[in-house]
């Protein structure tokens, strides 16, 4: 009869004719018993029409320590339980949009009929669906939206009676099926309470800072006179509509007895502009501020990860749509230390058009604690000419660039194939050598990269011997003899060693081994090199960088995320010698091109690295806690950095050791601030002083005789000027090192040969004056 009734309402509000109304009824008439049986039939296939994905929820991105840091939707929606929507509100929804919502089983008839007459009468246009036909239209355009589906939506949303006996049929099904307070609360969650807030909770939100748990008799008014048309009734761009909207509801729950007298009045005295207290509910990363760029990181993560979905536009819709709580590494006060000091150095939209960019890193575990630069995310305008979606910090694959030449940070690498080769940081190396022929290189790789190297000068360091020790050179940052330690070595080995610790071209493409790779030409990422660096910060435990620790779906179970994989990459032994002498290049000795890297009372390590006319620097170094990159320079060109008006102050010159190395300075003093202070493991003295050896005895010897022995243990032999001693002349005096020392092999000892013993004094006469003064007999008694 529900269905009868129906028929005969919707028909009457088309206008069709008798004869059409007689001819489509009677025959349901004569047969409402095998109308009333076959209903049955009719709603079996329900689960499959109304088998959709739950509404749209929005997904949150949250930092290490709880807090929200962006929120992303592609309808602003929270889904909450009935038992967390205050009653009111479901006593006004149900008041003003279905009043027979508990009495009748998804149609309403009486409402239907009372409908087509006053639309038939020429009264003011009604409707007559119910909450759960409105409950069924939401969620077909729901089910449109989530899969894409455009004539889904329009089907959903067509006047026509085709749509309203299709809502009809699924309605009187689903109420075959669903408790009413089930259909409830599906209603209050999926429909639309203002232009963008869908569901009550984001609505509650939105309009006035609370819960839907909380909302008050008439804040829940308000909100239920929304639903009718949201445009016309949002009381932002319409409050005094917006008003008089939610008082015909109030005067609709008092008809229904739903509230006294008393609280009719209460709440239709209060001014709507009492009640709002607007909140916006930022969409994506711009809502992130200094986070902004970490934030994209974590987006681009989940994107590019293939076990979210099986494509880029199924894993969008689960971060717009899913519901999703996903948990990441960043440390809020790390975070805010990283873009202060940033901006501190190179304020945003410095007139110098100099970038700069720090990315910060846990050892041992890969995290991802900071990330920021000195620039707005956000496109380019004529007012913020700085602002960038492109992250300085990471390559192509994650928002970023094809990253930046890395200067003298690289010679790290070659560092390590030096100590792993069996050399030590004590070993002499050539410090003015500047011709290294293409023959002489060994690149077992590929050999094509073999080419002449001859153009390299000393930019940062300035040697003060033509030879010099490798620790030397590193505390210094020698260009040329690094050139020397790379040349008589494999080029593979040293770029093995960055790729082993996680370093690729920011285009995600391999390093390259040509020569001039040794002091830094291939272009890498901040990001990157914090994560190697790392590397020596754990030990030699390489980890791949992570930003997101765990993922909840709309329902709190568990999602799959990729861990952080860790591996050792370099023995400790190595590590500990690279340690050591990265440690005196953040030290204030002379010379030390980290000398402003220095931490307070904290050991550190680190390196300096400046590109080509002073077109990029970095500073990258580490503690056993924490290692951080620094790079500043211009992201679009190769753009020299000398003379320029950075922050209001001209300079000559720009080094890592400069502004990176102060920048780095300042935050990690911060950063570690309340830590404990770490040692670094003591290196071996294999790797300060190499294999050492004892100098033979030769003291005494002939000459040449000395010097074969020596030569046959493996030093290098020199002459030095003869000394007198008690040894005849031509045998050996001394020599230097002394016999006994242990040196390493191939050291040079000097060999000091005897002039013969010293030509001793006359005995002075007799009556000459003793050393007191006083006669040859001491001055008598």
């Amino acid at each position: 009869m529900q269905l009868l009734s129906m028929l005969l309402a919707f028909l009457l509000v088309a206008g069709l004719g008798g004869v059409l109304a007689a001819g489509l009824l009677m025959p349901a008439v004569g047969a409402v018993g095998t109308v009333s049986t076959a209903s049955t039939d009719l709603f079996e296939d329900l689960p499959s029409e109304l088998a959709i994905p739950e509404p749209s929820e929005q997904s949150v991105i949250l930092a290490a320590d709880g807090s929200t840091i962006a929120t992303f939707y592609a309808e602003n929606r929270i889904v909450v339980g009935l038992d967390q929507i205050s009653q009111h509100v479901r006593d006004a929804v149900v008041a003003v949009e279905d009043r027979r919502f508990y009495d009748h089983r998804g149609i309403d008839p009486e409402g239907m009929l009372r409908a087509a007459v006053n639309n038939i009468a020429g009264g003011q246009l009604e409707g007559a669906s119910t909450l759960t036909q409105q409950y069924v239209k939401n969620v077909l355009i729901e089910a449109g939206r989530v899969s894409g589906d455009d004539q889904a939506i329009a089907e959903a949303t067509e006047t026509s009676m085709g749509r309203k006996l299709r809502e009809a049929r699924l309605a009187i099904g689903l109420e075959q099926r669903v408790p009413k307070d089930d259909i409830l609360e599906g209603y209050l969650n999926i429909a639309q309470f203002g232009p963008s807030q869908y569901g009550v909770e984001a609505a509650a939100r939105h309009y006035f800072n609370t819960s839907a748990a909380d909302l008050t008799i008439a804040q829940s008014a308000m909100l239920a006179g929304i639903t009718q048309s949201p445009a016309r009734w949002d009381p932002v761009r319409n409050p005094e509509k917006a008003q008089e909207r939610r008082n015909v509801v109030l005067g609709t729950m008092l008809d229904q007895d739903f509230i006294t007298r008393a609280e009719y009045d209460e709440a239709v005295a209060i001014p709507l502009a009492d009640m709002l207290d607007i909140q916006s509910a930022p969409n994506g990363c711009a809502a992130a501020a200094t986070a902004a760029y970490f934030c994209e990181y974590v987006v681009k993560d989940l994107l590019n990860n293939e076990s979210w979905g099986k494509d880029r536009a199924e894993r969008q819709q689960m971060l717009y749509r899913g519901g999703l709580v996903i948990h990441t590494t960043l440390d809020r006060a790390k975070q805010q230390a990283a873009y202060e000091e940033v901006t501190a150095s190179v304020p945003v939209n410095d007139p110098s058009g100099v970038e700069m960019a720090m990315s910060s890193v846990e050892p041992g575990s890969g995290k991802i604690l900071a990330m920021a630069q000195n620039t707005n995310y956000g496109n380019t305008t004529e007012t913020d000419p700085s602002a960038t979606k492109v992250n300085l910090n990471v390559g192509l694959g994650h928002g970023g660039g094809v990253g930046f030449q890395s200067g003298s940070t690289f010679k790290v690498f070659t560092l390590i194939e030096w100590l792993q080769t069996g050399h030590s940081l004590s070993d002499m190396v050539a410090s003015n050598k500047r011709s290294f022929p293409r023959n002489t290189w060994t690149i077992s790789c590929a050999p094509e990269y073999k080419d002449n190297y001859n153009n390299a000068t000393n930019v940062e360091g300035v040697p003060s011997a033509p030879m010099m020790s490798v620790l030397e050179a590193t505390r210094m940052s020698v260009n040329l003899s690094y050139i020397e330690m790379a040349n008589q070595m494999d080029m593979c080995g040293i770029i093995d060693n960055a790729e082993k610790m996680g370093l690729r071209l920011g285009n995600g493409g391999d390093l390259l081994p040509n020569p001039a790779a040794v002091l830094g030409t291939n272009t890498v990422t901040p990001l990157g090199m914090a994560n190697a660096f790392a590397t020596l910060a754990a030990g030699g435990t390489y980890c791949t960088p992570v930003a997101i620790t765990a993922v909840q779906d709309r329902d709190g179970n568990d999602v799959t995320v990729p861990q952080s994989s860790c591996t050792q990459v370099i023995e400790p032994d190595v590590v500990n010698g690279v340690n050591h002498a990265l440690q005196r290049v953040v030290s204030p000795e002379r010379g030390s091109t980290g000398i402003r890297a220095v931490l307070p009372g904290r050991p550190a390590a680190g390196k300096t690295g400046t590109a080509n006319d002073d077109a990029h620097a970095w500073f990258v170094g580490y503690t056993p806690q924490l290692a951080t990159a620094v790079w500043m320079g211009h992201s679009n060109a190769d753009i020299s950095m000398m003379g320029s008006v950075i922050n209001g102050v001209r300079n000559r010159w720009v080094y890592g050791g400069s502004f990176p190395a102060q920048t780095w300075q300042r935050y990690m003093t911060r950063a570690l601030e309340g830590q404990p202070v770490e040692q670094f493991a003591q290196a071996s003295a294999r790797q300060v002083f190499g294999n050492r050896v004892p100098v033979p005895n030769v003291v005494g010897r002939p000459v040449d005789q000395a010097q074969a022995i020596l030569q046959q243990s493996g030093f290098d032999v020199s002459l030095g000027t003869p000394v007198p001693s008690e040894w005849q002349a031509g045998g050996v005096a001394a020599t230097s090192p002394a016999a006994g020392a242990r040196v390493a092999p191939g050291t040079t000892v000097t060999i000091v040969p005897s002039s013969g013993p010293a030509t001793q004094p006359a005995p002075p006469p007799a009556d000459a004056p003793g050393p007191d003064g006083g006669g040859g007999n001491g001055g008598g008694n």
